[in-house]
């Protein structure tokens, strides 16, 4: 069985080198959980790294955290839709908010309930996902400043998220902008604004942001290490927090090129024959027991650079060893480094096992 594994030692490190970094700036942050994907075994250990603010866009997983600490700060960052405005009011102490409609569906709720619910308004920076036109900012504040049970504790935007619109200093300095106008406006102090997620780090790292933006969620940095600029591995910190172990269940030597009539395979793609350039060539050729089910080969690569992936189907990945110099047997393990999306996928597979070492 695959198996996927968080070293500890190295999510210690990479949450102490962030929480020293925020904290030496006088910024607040959260973690960001969705990867995890309500895994208990994994929430637990953000909780015991000492965390106090956890995010998350499902409120199933936001229900898993406050069972395991009560008083950890919940906070449900997508728009709410209207089926789930009672659960949200239950276990998410703040929601990132864009429509007066559904901030109405919870200060009703959160009325029924006997609760203060805390917003932050999503402000649309460029990025075209979520988020209140900066036009329309002023009458949307208005509007909900009126509203029972319903606390704004700031504003927020979200970039590099749908459109891949950076986080530059001129975006952040807008959005202090934004702050001083509704401040101007209503007479109000407003305690947080929410600068955006990991891409946002390079320009802490380097003081570049405006001391306004005093709030961040953080989930790919931690897990990670990642600078989202520039790809590489944020120094000091550990890329490699997660990996994927798959066991070899075959080992033969086959021919590179299929033989007879050719179609679509399971994943809806055609072999080619300009793919290949060694016609006629054998390779020895290891399958592994995970498949699509469970993972997107574009999103692992071996920690033994001399293997080549070739293909996967539904429950099963094939890869090259021709080249490798470590002589594989069946019943080993081959290890991978995994990308963010890859995680996703393996996290949420019900079929990979998870542990910690």
């Amino acid at each position: 069985m695959a198996f996927i594994k968080l070293y500890r030692k190295k999510l210690q490190e990479n949450y102490q080198f962030l929480d020293q970094t925020f904290k030496s700036r006088n910024i607040k942050w959260g973690v960001v959980s969705k990867l995890l994907c309500g895994n208990k075994i994994y929430l637990k250990e953000i909780i015991a790294l000492g965390v106090r603010e956890i995010h998350d866009s499902r409120v199933s997983n936001l229900k898993k955290i406050k069972g395991l600490d009560p008083e950890i700060q919940t906070v449900y960052i997508k728009p709410p839709a209207k089926r789930s405005i009672e659960s949200i009011v239950r276990y998410a102490d703040i929601s990132f908010n864009t429509e007066i409609y559904t901030i109405q569906l919870l200060s009703d709720e959160a009325v029924k309930q006997n609760k203060t619910h805390k917003i932050i308004i999503m402000i649309e920076m460029g990025d075209l996902r979520e988020g209140v036109m900066g036009e329309e900012l002023i009458e949307f504040y208005g509007t909900i400043l009126k509203m029972p049970n319903i606390e704004i504790s700031g504003i927020g935007t979200n970039l590099n998220c749908l459109s891949g619109v950076m986080p530059t200093q001129d975006k952040l300095i807008q959005l202090s902008l934004y702050k001083q106008l509704i401040e101007a406006k209503f007479n109000i102090s407003i305690p947080f604004v929410s600068g955006g997620t990991s891409v946002a780090i390079p320009l802490i790292l380097k003081n570049a942001r405006p001391m306004a933006v005093n709030h961040f969620r953080i989930g790919e940095a931690l897990f990670f290490g990642k600078d989202l600029f520039t790809g590489n591995t944020i120094e000091g910190m550990h890329n490699d927090v997660f990996k994927l172990y798959a066991e070899i269940i075959e080992i033969t030597e086959k021919p590179n090129t299929p033989t007879g009539e050719l179609g679509e395979n399971v994943a809806g793609n055609s072999f080619s024959m300009n793919d290949v350039t060694d016609l006629g060539i054998t390779s020895l050729r290891a399958i592994l027991d995970i498949g699509l089910l469970d993972m997107q080969p574009q999103y692992i690569e071996s920690d033994d650079t001399d293997i080549t992936i070739v293909d996967a189907s539904s429950d099963m990945l094939v890869i090259d060893i021709s080249n490798s110099k470590k002589n594989y047997k069946i019943g080993d393990l081959v290890a991978f480094k995994i990308r963010y999306m890859g995680a996703l996928y393996l996290l949420n597979s019900d079929y990979i096992e998870k542990t910690i070492e």
